[in-house]
Order: structure tokens, then sequence, then C-alpha cells
């Protein structure tokens, strides 16, 4: 074999190589992630805690549906536009056809700490997996007993409208083996912690977001461009937020500032849960805004 031959020989076994092991790392990244689920089975779920935890968590704010006469019925459909398209919040309500009825807490579990379905499918971030993942296992057992005594609705889910190649949902399973953290940012041993940065995910909304979509912890909390493109979510760092403690647990409670302005938009939604709590929660999230460095 010439010189030339070999080498030509050697850059396409070379290619060869590459073009294999790529492809077998973006299976590895993009496989379902496995959890074992066997600990929470004997765990007993409480229905007063549960409904605590599902305010604190704002689980209506994105799934309640059109029909106000139920506030509890979970039929999804709310619209979320941002550059990547727009994504519809999924029907999680009971209904054994078009929601979650037939999920067991296994895979009710799996949700909440993989961000992935029964079937290991990948869900999209815009469900904030990301801060939820942090959740105690007795938390997630409470609040799967109060989710389900919720209506059903028998309301199809929406199709997310995506941009290619982010309607590759695969493609999220490397998102998250790169990206996705467990960590909390503040005192890990602060129940306030837990409740802002692990059920509330204020984060999620007042924090910027690098060029992957990670929330960048060095500006936690300085404010976010809308995920629409169309405004900006305000600041709610103490640098910025001059309110007290008690105040800022008026504003979550009834939604009115300092300057009795009122909560608008999303922040309606988030108040709207939040005010379900006990103020004894509402100053432990006040507590930690105010703490924020």
């Amino acid at each position: 074999m010439k010189i030339q031959e070999r080498l030509t020989f050697k850059r396409s076994v070379s290619i060869v190589v590459i073009f294999t092991l790529g492809l077998l790392s973006h299976f590895i990244l993009t496989s379902p992630k496995e959890i074992q689920t066997g600990s929470i089975l004997g765990l007993d779920g409480d229905l007063i805690r549960g409904e605590r935890i599902f305010y604190a968590a704002g689980c209506g704010s994105c799934h309640i549906g059109s029909d106000a006469s139920k506030k509890l019925l979970l039929a999804g459909g709310t619209a979320f536009e941002t550059r990547f398209g727009t994504f519809y919040a999924p029907n999680v309500s009971m209904s054994k056809e078009y929601g979650i009825g037939e999920w067991s807490l296994a895979d009710f579990y799996r949700a909440i700490k993989l961000g992935q379905n029964p079937e290991g499918k990948h869900y999209y971030p815009v469900f904030p997996y990301t801060s939820y993942s942090r959740m105690l296992d007795q938390d997630i057992v409470d609040l799967w007993r109060f989710w389900k005594t919720l209506p059903s609705s028998n309301k199809p889910s929406k199709d997310h409208k995506l941009l290619l190649p982010f309607n590759m949902r695969s493609n999220i399973g490397v998102w998250k083996s790169l990206f996705m953290d467990e960590d909390f940012v503040g005192d890990k041993g602060n129940p306030s912690t837990y409740l802002v940065e692990a059920l509330a995910h204020c984060a999620e909304c007042h924090t910027p977001r690098n060029m992957f979509e990670v929330l960048k912890t060095k500006q936690w909390m300085r404010g976010a461009l809308n995920p629409s493109g169309k405004g900006h979510i305000p600041s709610i760092h103490p640098d910025d937020l001059a309110w007290t403690k008690e105040e800022i647990a008026e504003y979550l409670s009834s939604g009115l500032t300092p300057d009795y302005d009122v909560a608008g938009g999303n922040m309606a939604l988030v108040v709207e849960n939040l005010s379900k709590l006990s103020h004894e929660d509402l100053l432990a999230i006040a507590s930690y805004i105010k703490n924020v460095r």
C-alpha cells in the first residue's frame, strides 16, 4: 500500500471511530436515567402536608386550565412563548386517558426527580424539575397523596410548537447530563432555602441564564429577560428590592406592593398559590430574599 493510500485509509478509520464514539456518547447521554424508588414505597402520604407542597410549588400556576369554576382542574393548555418556540402545559389531572391517572407513585417520583415520563422520555425544563429535583422524598409522597384527590379532565394536551433542533426531545438528555445540578445556592440546612429553591423555584424566573439556559448563580435573583423576549422580570435581590420582610410577605399574600400597586401577569398566579401558605412560610420566603448575597 502506497504512503498516500495508507494516510487516506488511516484518515477514514479515524473518521469512522470518531463518528462511532460520538453516536455512542449521544446514546449514553440521551438514554433514560434510573433512580431507586424502593425507599418511597414505605412512606405514608399526608393529605394536609401535600396540599401545602402543592401550593408552595405553584403547580396550579401552569397547569390549571381555562375552566375557572374548578380552580384545581389541572387540564393544562397554558402557552409559554420562548425563543425555542411555544410550550404548552400538559394535562396532569387524574384522567387515566388524557392525564396522569395511570401513573404510580414511582412514575410521579421519577418525573419530579429526573424530569422524565414513565416511558423514559425527557421533559423539557420549562417544567422546573431542575428545582423540584431537590425535593425531599416525603414531600413528593405527600404531594402525590393530595394530587390523587384532584378532579379529572378529558381535555387532550396540546403538542409543543418548537423550532429545529429543539423539537428533538432526546437532546434534553445531553443538557441534563451537562447542566442539571441538585446543589443548593443558599444554606442547604435552612428551611427557607428549601422552600424557595426546591419548592417555590423563584430563581427559575428571577435569575438570568447563560447561553445554555443555565441559571447564573453569581447573579442570583438579579432579574432576567422574559423567556418570550418581551419585557423583563425584575430583580428581587436585596440590593434592588428595598421592601421589608413583612412587606414581601404581604405582597405574596395579597398581591399588594408597599405602594399599593397590584401584582399582575404570571406573578398574579404565583401570589394566588403562595397566598394559601401560612404567614410563617411567607416570612421564611421573605427572609431568604432579604439574605441573598
